[in-house]
């Protein structure tokens, strides 16, 4: 097949999670609900975060940008799968794909990096709990997250050019249900060795290196934790790491299970699948595993829906009256 050189006219097609047609209505309706309890859910703890003073502190300011990073890197994949669900079609414009490509990675190095700097902020309260104020100061919070943005939104414009150099066939099939950059590489009618190399090297420093400073991080923590004296010291302090070490290890597990998965059968349904579980389960999962062990956050989110709930019906007789 010849390399196609117009991109106006040149289209993917994405194969989704299945091509069964007696699937795609129950499909739709459990990745629409999955998306909007995604959306909700963050949606949620960012307002409780912003509205009770008592969590305006680094952690809280972290988790916020975590939860707005997982409503977008949702909805970057979801909304335009349910559309093509819908409209039985499964085509994407080349310029469509390449800018959810873009998102998408900006958004999953994000993720990571913003995983590793709570990871650093916990060590701090941990390890050196009398300097945390100290350390952990609003403009070190806004510098670490303006400057993992910084490094994401560089990554996501470096692979996107990178992608942009290659030639592809006339009706590329994509076994995935986005344009996922891996797979829109090997796609290609032309050498990617180059790509290749630049997403292994990318894949090191922006997924591995972090991991790495995570793991530090948390045996850091553990040793602090060993050495306390009672009891219910190490409980307390194991008890404030605990959901973002269940996040970690969701978020981890499941993208490790990808590129394993992938390794194995790099053209299957089985990655798209497996990637289900890192782009759409765990942005889902987060709230609830950040609200159902923080109690600070669960008290947050029972005055944020208490104080909804009993505006609603005083606007109701606002109206009658």
């Amino acid at each position: 097949m010849e390399p196609e050189n117009d991109t106006q006219s040149l289209e993917f097609f994405l194969l989704g999670v299945s091509e069964d047609p007696e699937l795609q209505p129950l499909l739709y309706g459990l990745f629409l609900s999955m998306y909007l309890l995604t959306v909700l859910g963050n949606l949620l703890i960012i307002l409780a975060t912003a509205s009770d003073r008592r969590l305006h502190m680094p952690m809280y300011f972290f988790l916020s940008n975590l939860s707005l990073v997982d409503v977008c890197i949702t909805s970057t994949t979801v909304p335009k799968m349910l559309l093509h669900i819908q409209s039985h079609s499964r085509a994407i414009g080349y310029q469509s794909c390449l800018t959810q490509m873009y998102f998408f990675l900006l958004f999953s190095v994000m993720d990571i990096f913003l995983l590793t700097v709570m990871a650093y902020d916990r060590f701090v309260a941990i390890c050196h709990p009398l300097h945390y104020t100290a350390i952990m100061s609003p403009r070190l919070c806004v510098v670490l997250v303006l400057g993992s943005w910084m490094v994401s939104v560089s990554h996501a414009i470096l692979q996107s050019l990178m992608v942009l150099r290659l030639s592809f066939c006339a009706h590329s099939e994509i076994p995935h249900f986005f344009c996922e950059l891996n797979q829109v590489v090997h796609s290609a009618c032309s050498d990617t060795f180059l790509n290749d190399l630049v997403i292994y090297l990318a894949a090191v420093f922006l997924a591995c290196v972090p991991f790495a400073c995570i793991l530090y991080s948390y045996s850091k923590i553990v040793s602090s934790v060993r050495a306390m004296s009672t009891a219910q010291g190490r409980y307390k302090a194991f008890s404030t790491c605990a959901s973002h070490l269940s996040v970690v290890s969701l978020f981890y597990g499941t993208l490790l299970g990808v590129y394993l998965s992938s390794a194995v059968t790099p053209n299957s349904h089985s990655t798209g699948t497996a990637s289900v579980m890192y782009s759409v389960v765990t942005p889902m999962l987060n709230p609830f595993i950040y609200s159902l062990r923080n109690k600070d956050l669960k008290r947050a989110l029972n005055k944020l829906l208490v104080v909804d709930s009993m505006k609603m019906p005083s606007v109701r007789r606002l109206n009658c009256g």
